[in-house]
């Protein structure tokens, strides 16, 4: 069956009608919401034409959720005492789940004892310990890096994920480098006087 002239613009009349018919309800709509929000009165929510108003109320958590949410997000340091806890915990965590930081303690600890025994001046031992806290701070930087990009990228492979944990690695890296310098400058003369 073919359409006429006439049952086309009858077609399109209706079309624009709904059209029209659409466009006022929306703007009945939009009007009354706003009316039903600048004066509260109950008959204006009786409209036919305003579709109910949905107030957003937050809950508000109780107690046992604030504590909940504060042990499990994240932790807050209440005083000093509970501050070095957290700050311990992350070194430790460090010596237990990282070689490398391991590896570096070892060494520190090897590095220090030879100054003690080749009698080193206090600057040069001052230097030294910088150096190996240094190193040390960098690895603690480089687990917590990591840790959060892990955190942020879960199982999946992204490029800027490996750009910023490689270059945490690369940053422990030249530290190691410059403390084995330092220590060789520092500790070698020491070490050939008293062979020689």
């Amino acid at each position: 069956m073919s359409l006429t002239e006439s049952n086309i613009s009858l077609y399109l009349d209706i079309n624009h009608i709904k059209f029209i018919f659409l466009k006022l309800m929306t703007n009945l709509q939009l009007t009354n919401s706003r009316k039903a929000r600048s004066v509260k009165s109950s008959n204006l929510s009786s409209s036919p034409f305003l579709l109910p108003q949905k107030k957003f109320v937050s809950p508000q958590p109780s107690e046992t959720e604030k504590e909940n949410k504060r042990r499990f997000a994240w932790k807050v340091a209440s005083n000093l005492f509970v501050s070095f806890k957290y700050a311990w915990n992350g070194v430790s965590y460090a010596f237990v789940t990282q070689r490398n930081f391991r590896i570096h303690t070892f060494i520190d600890i090897v590095v220090i004892s030879l100054g003690f025994c080749l009698q080193i001046n206090t600057v040069e031992m001052s230097i030294i310990a910088l150096t190996c806290a240094l190193v040390m701070v960098l690895e603690l930087l480089n687990t917590a890096i990591e840790s959060v990009v892990d955190l942020t990228v879960k199982q999946t492979y992204h490029e800027l994920a490996k750009i910023a944990k490689d270059c945490a690695a690369g940053a422990v890296l030249i530290s190691a480098i410059a403390a084995v310098l330092v220590a060789g400058f520092i500790l070698l003369p020491h070490a050939l006087n008293l062979i020689i």
